[in-house]
């Protein structure tokens, strides 16, 4: 395995700090993923706690023959210059994915035939607007994703962390009240009032708004590239039987379109501890990491695409 530390976006306003990691071989060109972060702040190695979902796939997969591109987000390297603006997907995620597969392109070290965009949970949301907006991926694998839309997510995450505490789902409740009306004509506003109107912090409605408008599912229903979707059977953030099976029957007649689960896995994809959301802290507290058999499958598919 061969790492290089890079910068993606050098020369721009948010320049990221990256690194890309090879195969031994490199003795010609061979196929790469750019990795795309979940929500929220997150180091290249998308560290949860003591879970490194992007380190672990990096170095799965370059011993597996597949280089791999992974940077800050800039909500993690920016957090306070970011913090006094309203953030917009494209500035959040977007536009530095779009960054560095160019960078992948242009490495003469890379097969630039063969690039693929490797999206975990938002990321993987995102993948099919990114392979839209970039147009020459190869393909795209997604983990932990959902067809449903980012709010619709939020409000059940809230609605799941009542738990069994009389007091704390009436607190919950009332969030989720409040938020519901936030939600309510979304998409009838126009994207002016929707910038002005705030969700929580500096987040503001026009930001659902643009993640909402086309869903993962209608991107991937625009074409026929190669779709792996993974899915953690233990995850309590994204659904097996709510988002996979939605992502299943939307996707049931379109090409190139693999699903795979793994049963004792969270939404990390590490071996699942607890099945609460409640207990996300004590999940992602003790240092695991992802199983062979998902690099093998995440390989095998970038491999088999011609």
């Amino acid at each position: 395995m061969i790492t290089e530390k890079i910068t993606v976006g050098a020369g721009t306003e948010y320049p990221l700090a990256g690194m890309l990691t090879l195969p031994d071989d490199i003795s010609g060109p061979v196929p790469a993923v750019v990795m795309v972060h979940g929500s929220g702040p997150s180091n290249m190695d998308e560290k949860v706690m003591k879970i490194t979902p992007f380190k672990d796939l990096a170095e799965g997969l370059a011993g597996r023959g597949v280089a791999s591109l992974r940077y800050d987000k800039r909500t993690f390297t920016y957090a306070k210059k970011m913090a006094k603006m309203k953030p917009t997907v494209s500035a959040e995620t977007i536009d530095d994915a779009l960054l560095a597969l160019d960078l992948l392109k242009n490495d003469p070290r890379i097969d630039s035939s063969r690039i693929f965009i490797l999206g975990h949970s938002m990321g993987a949301m995102l993948a099919p607007r990114i392979d839209a907006e970039w147009g020459s991926a190869k393909g795209m694998i997604m983990l932990a994703g959902t067809p449903y839309r980012l709010e619709d997510i939020v409000l059940r995450q809230l609605g799941q962390s009542g738990g069994s505490n009389p007091i704390l789902r009436l607190i919950i409740g009332a969030q989720y009240k409040k938020y519901s009306k936030k939600f309510e004509n979304l998409y009838q506003m126009s994207d002016e009032e929707a910038q002005k109107n705030m969700f929580a912090g500096n987040l503001s409605l026009y930001y659902f708004k643009e993640m909402g408008k086309k869903t993962a599912a209608d991107y991937l229903l625009e074409n026929e590239k190669p779709a792996l979707i993974l899915q953690g059977g233990r995850d309590f953030q994204v659904l097996k039987d709510v988002d996979l099976k939605a992502f299943q029957e939307l996707l049931k007649d379109r090409p190139n379109t693999e699903f795979k689960v793994y049963p004792q896995l969270n939404h990390t994809f590490v071996q699942a501890m607890y099945d609460d959301i409640l207990k996300a802290s004590k999940e992602y507290g003790t240092e695991r990491h992802i199983p062979d058999e998902v690099m093998d499958d995440i390989a095998k598919f970038v491999l088999s695409v011609a």
